[in-house]
């Protein structure tokens, strides 16, 4: 099931999810998946709505170093959630910084409260799956080792535009485009600590709630970007797009 949040003519924000090319306002999908079950349908498809961001996480966690050339023990890192921004949003990269660099991840949307989950039951508390660009300022880590300012900037982390509950978590597929062009082709097999042992690592430390999100490193998905350049990140064929200005 694809699940979003959506704004539809009248202003009204309210979840939704996918029939055709429509959507329809939906129930709580969170206390939907506490209680093993789909969202409740609460009005008619809508053909023209807004897709927003489609999680409000109260926390954004980063895996650090989680890529086939990095293979470490797994570490974790906060970004503000308010960098969250929908997909198509136009993300002004900083200047003055050096180089910036889009990654393109697979990420993990918890469905509901998680605290020391074992790696075997992680299934159990992720709603699905989206896409995330984490954008970066990477040669601010010789002075900023805690990212606060490598991963600070307004947009720095668009995300969505949708939610897929049925994706493969240990096969979910990444594409990387960078204006029309594919940079990458690889996915979440090729994470050295899988979707699974990322939440089993996070929740042990931090406990998360509905609609936080877990972004689990790129794998060999990271790209300079400039101004002008379209990204284009696909994550189990969810699509996000970022207009870089």
């Amino acid at each position: 099931m694809r699940i979003s949040r959506i704004q539809t003519s009248d202003g009204t924000v309210t979840h939704a999810f996918a029939e055709g090319d429509s959507w329809v306002p939906c129930g709580d999908p969170y206390e939907a998946f506490a209680h093993g079950e789909e969202p409740t349908r609460q009005g008619e498809p809508i053909a023209d709505a807004t897709l927003l961001a489609p999680a409000e996480p109260r926390i954004v966690v980063g895996i650090a170093q989680n890529g086939p050339e990095h293979p470490s023990p797994v570490q974790a890192w906060l970004k503000s959630p308010r960098t969250v921004v929908p997909s198509g949003t136009p993300v002004e990269l900083r200047r003055n910084v050096g180089k910036v660099v889009i990654e393109g991840e697979v990420c993990v949307v918890i469905g509901r409260d998680a605290l020391d989950v074992p790696v075997e039951d992680a299934h159990t508390v992720i709603l699905g799956l989206t896409a995330v660009n984490d954008i970066s300022n990477p040669e601010r880590g010789s002075v900023d080792p805690r990212n606060f300012e490598g991963k600070g900037g307004v947009g720095y982390t668009p995300l969505g535009p949708w939610i897929e509950t049925s994706a493969d978590l240990a096969g979910a597929e990444l594409e990387v485009r960078i204006n029309g062009e594919r940079t990458v082709l690889t996915g979440s097999h090729e994470l050295p600590a899988g979707v699974a042992e990322c939440v089993a690592y996070v929740t042990s430390w931090v406990p998360l709630g509905p609609g936080d999100i877990i972004m689990t490193g790129a794998p060999k998905s990271a790209f300079p970007a400039e101004p002008g350049d379209l990204v284009e990140i696909t994550v189990a064929g969810v699509p996000l797009v970022t207009p870089c200005v």
